[in-house]
């Protein structure tokens, strides 16, 4: 059955079942939303996470490899016979 033809043997007018689909489409189209805004939350927490621990993995190797590097020993001056 139409809207029009519910709005006839119902109680509700043609303008009301209008008003009452937009209010359905916008309720769901605010759901979708949501729940893409909770996902990109969720997305940004977890990826800035996971580069915190690499920060931290990365300094821990910086401060490993700057204990273990020892300096380049001195050239020694050579003599020219000319």
């Amino acid at each position: 059955m139409s809207a029009r033809a519910k709005a006839l043997h119902g109680k509700q007018t043609a303008t009301q079942v209008r008003v009452a689909k937009a209010d359905q489409t916008t309720e769901i189209a605010r759901q979708i939303v949501a729940a893409e805004t909770r996902a990109r939350a969720t997305k940004t927490e977890k990826l800035r996470e996971l580069r915190l621990e690499k920060e931290a993995a990365e300094a821990e190797d910086a401060e490993a490899s700057a204990v273990e590097k020892k300096p380049a020993p001195k050239k020694k001056a050579v003599k020219r016979v000319g």
